[in-house]
């Protein structure tokens, strides 16, 4: 079992993603707001970033809690809107280490979560 950070203010996918966590087995806390997000993220086993939403850099987040050392070795997964290809590449760039299109989130989110994590 992981503990994982859910960084996701849309209530219906994050419920989504939180429900396919824990039927896996895994204890998730979901923020809408990136400050609860940045302070539960070092002391989770891995970060979760929705990066659709309008409201939030969750990359510019991430990129600054890995230069500034916050994050350490908790590993994060961003996921984006299939057709905001700058988004996905801005997520490389901050350091995320999984980026993936909505979609798969939606249908793999367990097994992408095992694989961050492996």
């Amino acid at each position: 079992m992981a503990t994982v950070a859910l960084l996701c203010p849309d209530l219906l996918f994050g419920s989504k993603v939180e429900g396919a966590l824990g039927a896996a087995g895994h204890e998730v806390t979901r923020f809408d707001d990136e400050v609860a997000a940045r302070a539960a993220a070092p002391e989770s086993d891995a970060l979760i970033v929705d990066l659709t939403s309008d409201e939030l850099d969750g990359a510019a987040m991430v990129e600054s809690m890995k230069m500034g050392g916050e994050l350490g070795k908790v590993p994060a997964l961003a996921f984006y809107s299939h057709v905001e290809q700058e988004t996905r590449r801005r997520a490389e760039q901050a350091g995320f280490d999984m980026v993936v299109p909505r979609s798969r989130m939606a249908r793999e989110t367990a097994a992408l979560l095992e694989r961050l994590l492996a």
